[in-house]
């Protein structure tokens, strides 16, 4: 009896698997900026779920809960890139100061890279945005997948857009960041 109530469990988890494992990876790349490590942190995630199977099928909503999981691992591979990039600059910034990565004005015109944009937003303002534009989320769930407020869902989403438009340029008006971003849902491009 237990046997059945097990393999009960583990079938359900392979179908909540197979209908959302693209949906994480794809929420983990574009919060990560890295699309090596999408499937990684996806994979975890899911790791994590089974292993929490019973409480994450009982809950109210289990994908807002799987997309919480992705974002947190998200949230600690970024800090840690952070801090090690802090040890390497650290110990290799030439005397001269500088950090060697400066680009003096880039040519923009041609390609628009919301992506690298994305990537220079802090956590909380790029995972607002890319649950509430890639993936279409409400306010509510956003705040349910993040654990935060939907007030600061509200704020952090405005303030992230607004920085969209400073980084991609003076002309992209708000819509056209919202469709940038929304583009990313399926990899696409402007």
């Amino acid at each position: 009896m237990d046997t059945d109530a097990d393999d009960a469990a583990a079938a359900e988890f392979h179908e909540f698997f197979e209908a959302h494992y693209a949906e994480l990876a794809r929420l983990a790349h574009l919060l990560t900026g890295e699309a090596d490590a999408a499937d990684d942190l996806a994979a975890d995630a899911l790791l994590a779920l089974w292993h929490r199977w019973d409480r994450v099928r009982n809950a109210d909503h289990p994908v807002a809960y799987a997309r919480g999981v992705v974002a947190n691992l998200a949230r600690t591979r970024i800090r840690s890139a952070v801090r090690e990039r802090r040890r390497i600059a650290l110990f290799w910034t030439p005397r001269g100061g500088g950090d060697g990565y400066a680009v003096d004005d880039p040519d923009v015109s041609a390609v628009v890279d919301v992506q690298g944009a994305l990537r220079r937003l802090p956590f909380r303002k790029r995972a607002c945005v890319v649950l509430r534009h890639a993936f279409d989320l409400s306010e509510r769930d956003t705040s349910l997948v993040l654990g935060i407020s939907v007030g600061t869902v509200k704020s952090q989403t405005s303030r992230a857009v607004a920085e969209l438009q400073r980084l991609l340029g003076p002309d992209t008006p708000a819509a056209h960041v919202h469709v940038a971003v929304a583009a990313q849902r399926t990899g696409g491009s402007q």
